[in-house]
Formats: C-alpha cells, sequence, structure tokens
C-alpha cells in the first residue's frame, strides 16, 4: 500500500507540469537562456503546484472536500475547472515566446484534456486525471521528436513503463477502475496530439 501511494504522490498531476518542463529543457530546448528557463520553471511549479495545493487546502477548510484525495465527481468539478483556466492562462503566458513555443502548445493541450475531462462528468465518468498527465507528457514528446527529428525513444519509454506503474498503483488503491484509467490516459494523448496538429 506505501509503495503505491509513493508512486501516486511522485507522478501526482500537479508534480507532472514541472517535470515535463524539466525533461524538455533537458532533452529538447538548450537554446533558452539559463535565466529564462528558471523562470519559466518557477512560474510553471508555483502555478500548478503551490496554488492548487493552497486551493484544496481551503476547499476542505470550508467543507467543499472531504480530503485531498479529491474522490467524488462532485468534489473534482471546481478544482477541473480551475486547473483548466491555470493551463490555459499558461499556455497564453509561454506561447509568443519564440523559444517557448512549444510549451505553450503543451499547456493548451493540457487544458483541452481536462475540459473533456469536466464535460465528461454529467455521464458519471471520472477519468483519471493521474493518466490524464502521463499520456500528455508522452504524446508531447512523442509530437516533439517527430516535429525536430530527435531521438526521444528511451525517454518516451521510461514515460510509458511509469504510466503502466501508476495505473497499476491508482488500481491498487481503488482510486480508479480500469475504464476510467484508459479513458484518461487516451485524453491526455489524443488532446496533445489535436492541438499540435491546430497550432503547428
Amino acid at each position: 500500500m506505501k509503495f503505491h501511494k509513493i508512486i501516486s504522490t511522485i507522478l501526482h498531476p500537479i508534480v507532472i507540469p514541472t517535470l515535463g518542463i524539466f525533461l524538455y529543457f533537458m532533452f529538447v530546448s538548450q537554446t533558452l537562456e539559463r535565466k529564462l528557463q528558471l523562470i519559466l520553471l518557477g512560474l510553471v511549479f508555483i502555478v500548478t503546484y503551490i496554488i492548487p495545493v493552497l486551493l484544496l487546502v481551503i476547499l476542505k477548510a470550508v467543507g467543499l472536500i472531504k480530503n485531498f484525495q479529491v474522490s467524488t465527481i462532485k468534489e473534482r468539478r471546481f478544482p477541473v475547472l480551475f486547473m483548466i483556466g491555470i493551463f490555459y492562462f499558461l499556455g497564453d503566458a509561454v506561447i509568443n515566446i519564440p523559444m517557448a513555443r512549444d510549451l505553450g502548445i503543451l499547456f493548451y493541450g493540457t487544458s483541452i484534456g481536462l475540459a473533456v475531462v469536466y464535460f465528461l462528468f454529467p455521464f458519471k465518468i471520472k477519468s483519471s486525471i493521474h493518466l490524464l498527465s502521463m499520456g500528455s507528457i508522452i504524446s508531447f514528446f512523442f509530437v516533439i521528436s517527430n516535429i525536430y527529428n530527435l531521438s526521444l525513444l528511451p525517454l518516451i519509454l521510461v514515460l510509458i513503463l511509469l504510466s503502466g506503474l501508476l495505473g497499476s498503483a491508482r488500481l491498487y488503491l481503488k482510486a480508479h477502475n480500469s475504464k476510467e484509467l484508459l479513458v484518461g490516459f487516451l485524453i491526455g494523448i489524443l488532446s496533445q496530439f489535436a492541438i499540435f496538429f491546430i497550432l503547428q
């Protein structure tokens, strides 16, 4: 149980954006000045990690959520809507920076993926946001590798393996069933492909 919780925490959706940006700077873009890289990493960390954590603390304090797992569709509505706006804001913030345009597309794609998750709520489908995040980052690096003719296959394979490990952990913790995991993963993959082909 402890191992599965650790995996779910390390690969939590609010951690993945910062990890994704870090990997992008490490494997794809070395042209961006180190100072600007640190600024972007700091911005993403604050906006996608610190602010969501504070939001959950506030929601729990006022009784809108029972715990930080946000396990029901009703509890997920506002946090997901909030994160749609957060990722759209990030996309707008960096899309016009030539050396960081790819990251803007990544954020827009994640916003679209979360919007799909939100619109599935009335159908009682609780898609896995953990797997959506992993699907997004995998398809992001897959598209990037094809656009720039980069050899990112080892990185993509590691991310796929981590996705399988994460999916198993979420099943073990009974946070989702296999259908919800698959739907979340597919939404993440397809949303990134869609936004890249629309904006490239």
